[in-house]
């Protein structure tokens, strides 16, 4: 059984210190958010292949995978959200994606979790959608933590899984996660916040197994891989404005890690198996096609170039699938 580290991982701040500690991650971001990474930064020896604007169009042709491909949505995300009952169109997670690669021939299963459980229930779910779904094919996985636990701990009945792709997932964990819990401090004041959540039918269980405490003593040495399956990998590298909802973030991880991230998770945190790219100049967002348009439109204004498009990537990751004979 895995034990949470809530405990270990909690240490009381001033909040004079944490206001201090904010001006010193923005004023450094600030400095670093006035030109991108230059080819010749020692920091891209980590990105593997760099990743500028391969995916910026969609492509005329890609491969198209022999089996199907599995989606399942990262921590707080949903398969579809109907805000407005069932008279009006629900918003969907994987925006355009799913029509995009249905459209050229690709069998697509949307597989729905707990949106904030642990791990272990989010595996358990997971494995017991795509045993119901997938009805014994063979299949590939776009998904995060819960699949790589389903793998090594769940096999679904019936089901073989080729492969697992994660995108930017904190495989060692995110010093945000860290962070948060330091600055919230007490475990009783997070119980109270736990106490919300679960009144609201959320669970809380994902949230301390995303610090790298959890992660690299516990999840990581406890989960190995699943024999037969490939893995791949991507990560994301961002430097926000100072407008951008990642900017603490990102430069809290900056800090603490001391390495490029996404505005959640680092690049050095998204390598597991065969590791595929860093995405540069792409948060977190971005990745699942919630960037906003209208943000776009304005970009485009004044000349410049969108560098990325979530469903290219997405179309790209199946013709991958396909060169590789899965």
């Amino acid at each position: 059984m895995i034990h949470p580290v809530i405990r270990a991982t909690f240490r009381s701040r001033p909040v004079s210190s944490q206001i201090h500690a904010l001006a010193h991650f923005n004023s450094r971001r600030a400095l670093s958010s006035t030109r991108w990474l230059r080819r010749d930064d020692p920091r891209l020896q980590d990105f593997g292949r760099i990743i500028e604007d391969e995916y910026a169009t969609i492509r005329d042709h890609y491969e198209t995978p022999k089996h199907t491909i599995i989606l399942a949505h990262g921590l707080l995300g949903f398969d579809e959200l109907r805000l407005g009952g069932p008279l009006l169109p629900g918003i969907q997670y994987w925006r355009g994606i799913t029509d995009a690669l249905s459209e050229k021939g690709i069998e697509v299963i949307v597989a729905a979790v707990p949106p904030s459980g642990s791990i272990q229930a989010r595996a358990q779910k997971l494995a017991d959608s795509i045993a119901e779904k997938a009805q014994g094919k063979d299949v590939n996985i776009i998904a995060g933590l819960d699949a790589r636990y389903m793998l090594s701990r769940l096999q679904p009945n019936n089901v073989k899984v080729l492969s697992l792709t994660t995108i930017a997932t904190p495989h060692r964990g995110s010093a945000f996660a860290d962070y948060m819990f330091n600055s919230i401090g007490a475990e009783r004041q997070v119980r109270r916040i736990y106490n919300v959540m679960e009144y609201f039918g959320l669970g809380t269980g994902a949230f301390s197994q995303l610090t790298r405490a959890y992660m690299n003593t516990e999840f990581n040495a406890k989960t190995p891989d699943a024999d037969g399956t490939k893995y791949y990998s991507y990560g994301a590298s961002l430097e926000p404005s100072s407008f951008s909802v990642f900017s603490m973030s990102h430069a809290v991880i900056k800090e603490m890690e001391g390495g490029s991230n996404d505005g959640l998770v680092s690049v050095e945190s998204s390598r597991w198996g065969q590791y595929k790219g860093t995405l540069v100049g792409v948060s977190h967002l971005d990745l699942i096609n919630w960037t906003n348009r209208i943000k776009w439109f304005f970009w485009e204004l004044t000349g410049s170039k969108r560098k990325f498009n979530a469903i290219a990537f997405y179309l790209d990751i199946a013709d991958m699938l396909a060169k590789e004979g899965l």
